[in-house]
């Protein structure tokens, strides 16, 4: 039987892009910072999203069945604290600045890249739900540094602007 501390210490090792995911609904905006994305297909364009069910937030997404991926560039070390703080979701919005695409949910303006997508299947795993998420819109800007997660620390990837 493997135990969960040595799961987690082994999945540390695992590089990850650093993500803002946020919905949108009739109880206001709400998102959490995320690692476990990744891409299901191309045809039709869907991601993969897994959130703890213990979050505060679990209950908006589940209702909302929209989402955005938002996925950090190396300037945004600071908003991914703010969105895995206890802070609320009403001040973690005020850092960074929201836009919108097809679904409504909030949209990072200089994020590397957001998918805008709707929550097509929801799966329960353990401790988390498993969101499959067809993309309905993609917002892409001219960075090239990305942020990751290796090790529990934050690391750059990509190339520095040559001016």
């Amino acid at each position: 039987m493997i135990e969960a501390t040595d799961f987690k210490n082994a999945m540390s090792l695992l590089t990850s892009a650093v993500n803002v995911v946020t919905t949108v609904g009739k109880s206001g905006c709400h998102g959490f910072t995320a690692s476990a994305v990744c891409s299901v297909t191309d045809t039709p364009p869907t991601l993969l999203v897994c959130m703890n069910k213990a979050s505060r937030s679990h209950g908006h997404f589940v209702e909302n069945k929209i989402l955005s991926v938002n996925v950090l560039g190396a300037q945004h070390q600071h908003i991914s604290n703010v969105f895995a703080s206890k802070m609320s979701s009403e001040e973690r919005f005020k850092h960074g600045d929201w836009t919108e695409l097809e679904t409504g949910a909030p949209v990072l303006e200089d994020a590397l890249v957001s998918f805008d997508c709707q929550i097509e299947q929801i799966q329960e795993v353990g401790t988390h739900t498993i969101f499959i998420c067809p993309i309905v819109a993609i917002q892409k800007n001219q960075q090239d540094q990305g942020l990751v997660y290796f090790n529990r620390t934050y690391h750059q990837v990509g190339q520095p602007e040559t001016v």
